[in-house]
């Protein structure tokens, strides 16, 4: 009996000191929609295409540093390519998110 209970303790203290308990944070997504015709001016828009391995912003390879530099204010596509990973778009969303006048749309 008491082999029994070392080995459950042990369990017990391998679990709890292997387990994490990091609370998860949570990013808004908002999805393009389609839309009528706007009689309002026109938006200061930025077209992102996020890559694997690069960043293009209006047809310019940037960095992200460089990124929040240049997009300040207006609305942000967001377009994703086929082998980019969920860690990389989380990245630009922490970095554009939280800024006042700037909306960003990720794209299907």
């Amino acid at each position: 009996m008491t082999p029994l209970i070392d080995v459950i303790f042990l369990l017990l203290l391998f679990f709890m000191l292997t387990s994490t308990f990091s609370k998860y944070g949570e990013i808004e997504l908002s999805n393009a929609t389609t839309g009528g015709a706007s009689t309002e001016a026109p938006q200061d828009r930025a077209f992102v295409q996020l890559s694997e391995d690069g960043l293009v912003l209006n047809g310019t390879p940037v960095t992200l540093d460089e990124l929040t530099t240049q997009v300040t204010t207006g609305q942000v596509l967001v377009s994703l390519d086929p082998n980019t990973t969920a860690q990389r778009l989380v990245d630009l969303l922490v970095l554009l998110r939280g800024r006042e006048g700037l909306s960003v749309l990720v794209l299907e």
